[in-house]
């Protein structure tokens, strides 16, 4: 019987805006098959669009934003993280732990909240 401690994480992962958008799908099921090889469990995807980055990373302007909730056996988290670093065509990425599964994403730009 399997009683590995699995916690509830979201990751942020910006995926490279000049990939084809089968490449950047192949990129993304890599990132999704690499949870599921060690026990995750895929729970929300939230698909953010292309959008523009805060600043310039290697010589990039623009990402793919993907939003991932997975339960996932913290035992392995640093060698997930080891492996996704690897991984070319993502820009960045953080993995962190979360409380619940967020369902609807609400997204405003600073200019509208008039600062």
């Amino acid at each position: 019987m399997n009683s590995e401690k699995k916690r509830l994480y979201e990751g942020m992962f910006i995926i490279n805006s000049g990939l084809s958008e089968d490449a950047r799908k192949k990129t993304l099921e890599r990132v999704t098959k690499l949870i599921e090889e060690r026990g995750g469990v895929l729970k929300k995807i939230h698909e953010m669009g292309k959008r523009r980055l805060a600043y310039e990373i290697n010589k990039k302007r623009e990402g793919f934003y993907y939003l991932l909730y997975f339960d996932f056996p913290s035992k392995y988290i640093l060698e997930i993280t080891k492996e996704l670093h690897l991984n070319e065509d993502l820009i960045r990425f953080i993995i962190l732990k979360a409380e619940e599964v967020l369902e609807v994403l609400e997204f405003k730009s600073l200019a509208a909240q008039n600062y």
